[in-house]
């Protein structure tokens, strides 16, 4: 696996950590608000279900930790498997939600999948 797609899936790993903490911790901020454009009145109605999606988010993120540290027959697998599953979710929000999460979280995750891709496959033998 080379040093960049390393990077990349810690780096992706990082980012969806982010969103854990944004969506768990500090959904009903002043500053989270700003950031997803929210009224104070929506982050409240709906801090459950994004306590609910920054779990998600955490699941993608503890695998691509999984990921970057599994040994070298399992790491393209997973880093291919993790990365794919971050492209979905980034996908579908940017379908469902605002466009930039296409920017925030699909094109991270489809460059990282490009990278993982590009990596010399582990020789089994």
């Amino acid at each position: 696996m080379s040093v960049i797609a390393k990077l990349l899936m810690a780096a992706l790993a990082a980012l969806h950590g982010y969103f854990l903490y944004l969506e768990m911790f500090t959904w009903t901020s002043a500053r989270t608000i700003a950031a997803f454009g929210m009224t104070t009145e929506f982050a409240e109605a709906s801090k459950v279900l994004a306590a609910n999606q920054g779990l998600y988010n955490g699941f993608l993120a503890a695998g691509m930790v999984w990921s970057v540290f599994a040994p070298a027959v399992l790491t393209r697998s997973l880093g291919l498997f993790f990365a794919g599953c971050a492209l979905v979710a980034g996908m579908y929000g940017g379908v469902t939600g605002p466009d930039r999460i296409f920017l925030v979280q699909a094109l991270p995750a489809a460059l990282t999948l490009a990278a993982i891709y590009a990596s010399a496959r582990p020789k089994l033998r």
